[in-house]
């Protein structure tokens, strides 16, 4: 599991050039995010050199240290992504629009269906049910389609140097010289997100170490795979020895009383498996988002309870409405997922100049009648 996370990673196949880590012309990282582009810095490459020693000594051989950090380098966009990654908080209702919308059950379904002999094979292993598993995998990548496409050692040891949480971000630098080390992986397939987490359900390389698994019986801990099996039964022994109780449920949505995330949206009892997913993820959202995304790959039906509207008189539904209706009009929202994100407000702004308003970001019941 990664740290903090978002749930966005990045698409696309890994396009690993050399990037140079003392004084050459910045060259690209990665082909699928122009964002993280290695460049020139100093104090990154003298971290280098002394995180060696302390590698070496932690028994890191030289000839790993020379191969993971040969096409290493300094990411300045993973420092942007840290440093902003908290700039809001989303609703309950905005997270589920998010990692559980129809189209994203429909994805789920049929992945489910490809993989169901594996997960049951998971399932029966770990007492973990092979839906939940499903889930998770769905949060984390979208069923494999968004593993991650940044190099593990150049993102961690970025994050190591520059200090906010040094610490934790060596132990993850070391930890992945243990995967390369243990012959897991090699350095170019080892990638992940901004923040060093990988494979199908992104674990972060010292949960990679403490409970990853070998399901295939091949001898390597595969995660990165085209093959989920090492990720998705990885995932079910983590949540097992995460205190996982085999045949009780998640929870589920409850008339009253227990959890409600959202004021007037819907509740939920709740018990030791919601803690279990919860250490996956330390976040409310996250573990009732896994839950409901579950059901729904088992076959259960939309929440019974509806959400209220939002701080602005909206429901999901209006804010659906006024996304669809800016987009016609040429002011791109991004989709309508009546999530009001960075690219909504942008729109709303942009539509607001144009007609001579005071361009706040902000949707209303009337930018939405004068949008008709």
């Amino acid at each position: 599991m990664s740290i903090s996370r978002r749930h966005f990673v990045i698409t696309g196949t890994a396009g690993i050039l050399q990037a140079c880590s003392g004084g050459a012309a910045t060259r690209p990282l990665v082909r699928a995010d122009p964002t993280m582009r290695a460049v020139a810095n100093r104090g990154w490459s003298n971290w280098v050199a002394s995180f060696k020693g302390r590698a070496a000594s932690a028994g890191i051989s030289g000839d790993i240290l020379e191969r993971g950090f040969r096409n290493a380098g300094f990411l300045p966009g993973v420092i942007e992504r840290d440093r902003n990654q908290t700039e809001f908080k989303r609703s309950f209702e905005d997270y589920l629009a998010i990692v559980a919308n129809d189209d994203k059950i429909a994805l789920g379904k049929q992945a489910f269906a490809r993989q169901r002999s594996k997960l049951d094979a998971i399932e029966a292993r770990y007492g973990v049910p092979a839906n939940v598993v499903a889930a998770i995998w769905g949060v984390e990548s979208n069923f494999g389609t968004r593993r991650g496409t940044i190099p593990v050692i150049s993102a961690t040891s970025t994050l190591a140097f520059e200090g906010r949480r040094g610490a934790f971000f060596e132990k993850q630098v070391l930890a992945a010289f243990r995967i390369l080390q243990s012959g897991d992986t090699t350095p170019d397939r080892l990638v992940g997100s901004w923040a060093g987490a990988m494979g199908h359900t992104q674990f972060i390389p010292t949960s990679y170490q403490q409970f990853a698994v070998d399901f295939t019986g091949d001898g390597r801990r595969d995660i990165w795979a085209d093959d989920p099996s090492d990720a998705l039964a990885s995932t079910a022994a983590y949540l097992a020895r995460s205190g996982w109780q085999r045949g009780q449920s998640w929870g589920r949505e409850s008339a009253d009383g227990g959890l409600q995330p959202d004021p007037g949206g819907p509740r939920f009892s709740v018990g030791q498996n919601f803690r279990a997913i919860k250490r996956y993820n330390n976040s409310d959202n996250y573990a009732l988002g896994v839950g409901h995304l579950a059901d729904r790959l088992a076959g259960g039906g939309p929440l019974r309870t509806p959400f209220g509207p939002d701080k602005y008189g909206l429901t999901i539904d209006q804010r659906k409405l006024l996304q669809t209706r800016l987009t016609a009009k040429g002011f791109d929202t991004g989709g309508a997922d009546g999530v009001l994100g960075p690219k909504t407000k942008g729109a709303i702004s942009a539509y607001q100049r144009s007609v001579g308003l005071e361009a706040t970001g902000n949707p209303s019941r009337a930018l939405l009648d004068r949008l008709s």
